[in-house]
């Protein structure tokens, strides 16, 4: 059943006609805080064609969803360009249908990512202009620290160490400021360009003539130090939040590094180790213990043990033997096993799993939009402020008022940067995503991340979500009338016969169990499925119809004689299937499920965390009851049929319930797109898998324990980093405007507060789900 859900969880359904819409990641150089992300999307969102557009600051990417004949990957990249960034197109780009975040850049191909790009010129401008402003503020103290050297000449002294540092290192912000003026906006380069040119040309005009700017007591002072200082805290806060990013998606990475970079296969009659990407669809694998599986496919000879908790989640290894599905980067425990190799490359598992998290991750969640919409005004309103700041000092202040007045417009300009709110958001996410892959849950977007917070009652569907819904016969009962006539062989051959043709779960097993007993079954014609009832055929030119108590009713069939049997099947949680043949019922057969493990435990955690459990199901109240009982769920909702499923949710959400539905079927679908979080049990089917939020990629319904608890920790820890980096600019700017926050250490506070926000998303991958210890 891991097997079974892992594939059906990560496999896209295929679309019933070609689709023009598209999805493609871009990534993009040159954004630097929340206006930047704020701009692209603008832009993007406006452009013919685009359906949507995400950027994320974290991850330094666009995710982009449009129409194929309106527009071109090339064009989207063209306005990136023009917008004043850098975009970076994959060498082959793959765009395809949008199923579920298909279209990302898929496990194996060579994207240039800008963390990796950048991060070596970045080091290298970070240590020649940290050892440059050090020895720039040595000379500025050089009075303090009894250094024998003449003012004069240290202003001179300072003016050719400052030079590198500002119009070398710094050229990263005047190129970013120059890029976006162009387009007659602002961002955080801007600022920081503004506010270190500012303290640099004061400085730069005060030591070339000095007359201009001297002060009453005959001083010229240079504040080169502060510009110095400012371009090497902003590019140290730079490269430790890269870092800092790096290990936010350290769980992609991880995923991705699962993968053996060869595998041994047989070819031309013997064993020959390739390179992983020279397997292909049809190849005969080999696997040996201690190894991983290099590929998807099935087992066609040898048994093993394989470790899947890298995948799904679940610590207990698997045993496989022929006919058994394998996935690629699962660990191979004991034996030796060869197997067929079915999905190759881009098609794994795995790297379906990476895609899927890669779009959630590129998603946002609708507290983000708060920060994009204060984020589009910062920048022109620290200019603004900045530029006020300065005339009101000029106007009002003491002398030296021209140095002063720099000096605070100065340090507002830098503190305005709103680089952390920018990261507040999207880095959460991206961590929260990353640790809910490892754990065995694929969740589809942050909107469905930040919705699970919020919810109060989760409905879990009976059949294959708390039960595994593969139902056995547990009793055969011929009607005492019919017992001359009938005997159980000869109704479960005719029930069997009947049900050949049906796909639900109970006919199945009415089908195996005539299997087991070496029953030959009939020729059937005129076959016809009743959702919610049963079905009807003909049999010896007979009608049959096999069903529950309602579809005998709708046939005006009696079952008197069997109260005795039915009442004993409710009672031990029994589902009685009536079979009637001709005009009358001849008997019935009892078919039970089996409670899925860990059931119980996962509705009892699932009620410490405060939320109402309620089971939904067709069966009747008295079968449905004993479920429930045995599971500990004391809300109801029986004898409900497939198609009014969607309608009992929307009666809960009306009632001012958030309600989240777990189920696995296709007529499961239609309640989970109701459902304010959809949840789909990894082994149900595609279309379910598509209409939920979140899905487990195992049967272990312990995960959606997890999910919730993810949600709750995810969302307070955006609300925290939110919070932090409100606080800065708000606590902050008056301070830089009213003089008390000096340019350096306004400089070393954003880059603190960059660093900060993100190393308190990095909290998240300590997350621990509440059922972890028992799994």
């Amino acid at each position: 059943p891991v097997s079974e859900g892992l594939r059906r969880a990560t496999v896209p359904p295929q679309p019933s006609a070609p689709s023009t819409q598209h999805s493609i990641v871009i990534p993009i150089e040159g954004m630097s805080c929340a206006s930047c992300v704020a701009r692209i999307e603008q832009g993007l969102t406006e452009t013919p064609g685009v359906v949507r557009a995400s950027v994320n600051l974290a991850t330094e990417k666009a995710t982009i969803d449009y129409q194929a004949g309106a527009t071109t990957p090339e064009r989207l990249a063209d306005v990136i360009e023009d917008l004043g960034y850098h975009a970076v197109l994959p060498k082959a780009p793959s765009s395809q249908p949008l199923v579920s975040g298909a279209g990302q850049s898929p496990v194996g191909r060579a994207t240039v990512s800008p963390l990796s790009t950048q991060h070596a010129a970045l080091s290298t401008q970070l240590k020649v202009a940290a050892v440059l402003a050090v020895l720039v503020m040595i000379l500025g103290m050089s009075d303090h620290l009894g250094i024998p050297i003449s003012a004069r000449a240290s202003a001179w002294l300072q003016l050719f160490l400052t030079i590198p540092v500002q119009f070398w290192a710094g050229l990263r912000f005047y190129r970013g400021a120059f890029a976006v003026a162009r387009h007659g906006t602002t961002d955080m380069n801007t600022l920081i360009a503004l506010g270190t040119t500012a303290a640099f040309g004061y400085s730069a005009v005060a030591t070339i003539v000095p007359h201009l700017l001297r002060a009453p007591d005959g001083s010229v002072p240079v504040y080169f130090d502060s510009a110095a200082a400012i371009i090497a805290l902003i590019l140290l806060g730079r490269m430790l939040e890269s870092r800092a990013k790096g290990r936010a998606s350290e769980a992609i990475q991880r995923l991705i590094g699962l993968q053996p970079k060869q595998a041994r296969v047989i070819r031309d009659g013997r064993e020959q180790d390739v390179l992983l990407s020279e397997v292909r669809v049809g190849d005969r694998v080999v696997v040996r213990p201690g190894e991983k599986v290099p590929v998807d496919g099935t087992i066609v000879e040898g048994d093993s043990t394989l470790d899947e908790s890298m995948l799904t989640g679940e610590s207990l290894p698997v045993d496989k033997g022929p006919g058994d599905r394998v996935f690629g980067a699962t660990l191979n425990r004991t034996g030796s096993f060869q197997f067929t190799a079915t999905q190759v490359g881009e098609e794994t598992a795995l790297a379906r799993i990476v895609r899927l998290v890669e779009a959630a991750q590129g998603s946002k969640p609708p507290i983000a939009k708060l920060a994009d919409r204060v984020a589009a005004v910062f920048v022109p309103a620290g200019l603004g402020i900045a530029a006020l700041t300065l005339f009101l000092c000029l106007l009002f202040g003491a002398s030296p008022a021209l140095t002063k007045a720099l000096v605070s417009a100065v340090a507002v300009l830098i503190v305005a940067c709103p680089c952390a709110l920018g990261l507040a958001t999207p880095t959460s996410i991206m961590v929260g995503l990353g640790r809910g892959a490892e754990s065995g849950l694929l969740i589809k977007n942050g909107e469905a991340l930040e919705s699970a917070q919020t919810l109060t009652t989760v409905v879990l569907d009976k059949t294959g979500t708390i039960t595994k819904g593969e139902p056995t016969v547990r009793e055969v009962v011929v009607r005492a009338a019919m017992q001359g006539t009938w005997t159980r062989d000869t109704l479960l051959q005719m029930a069997a016969s009947a049900e050949k043709g049906s796909e639900h779960p109970l006919g199945q097993a009415i089908v195996r169990a005539a299997e087991q007993a070496d029953l030959k079954l009939l020729p059937v014609s005129d076959f016809s499925a009743m959702p919610g009832r049963g079905v009807r055929a003909t049999i010896k030119g007979q009608p049959v119809r096999i069903g529950n108590l309602r579809l005998m009713e709708a046939e005006q069939l009696s079952v008197a004689g069997l109260e005795a049997s039915i009442d004993r099947a409710a009672q031990q949680g029994m589902t009685p299937m009536f079979v009637a043949v001709g005009p009358a019922v001849v008997g019935l057969i009892a078919v039970a499920d089996t409670i899925k493990p860990h059931a119980r435990e996962a509705v009892q955690a699932l009620q410490a965390l405060g939320l109402d459990v309620v089971m939904l199901t067709g069966d009747n109240a008295r079968t449905a009851g004993a479920v429930a009982k045995e599971v500990g769920i004391g809300h109801v909702l029986s004898d409900v049929l497939p198609g009014d499923k969607a309608r009992e949710l929307k009666l809960l959400q009306e009632s001012g319930r958030r309600v989240a539905m777990v189920g696995d079927g296709i007529n499961d679908a239609p309640a989970l797109a109701q459902a304010d979080v959809g949840i789909a049990i990894g082994a149900g089917t595609d279309v379910a898998m598509e209409a939920a939020g979140v899905t487990l990629v195992g049967e272990d319904l312990r995960g959606i324990v997890t999910a919730i608890a993810l949600s709750r920790a995810t969302m307070a820890n955006v609300k925290q980093n939110l919070f932090a980096a409100f606080i800065y600019n708000i606590l902050l700017i008056p301070a830089a405007a009213l003089g008390y926050l000096n340019p350096i250490l306004a400089a070393g506070a954003m880059a603190l507060s960059s660093v900060s926000v993100v190393s308190n998303a990095l909290r998240l991958r300590r997350f621990t789900p509440p059922a972890a210890a028992s799994r």
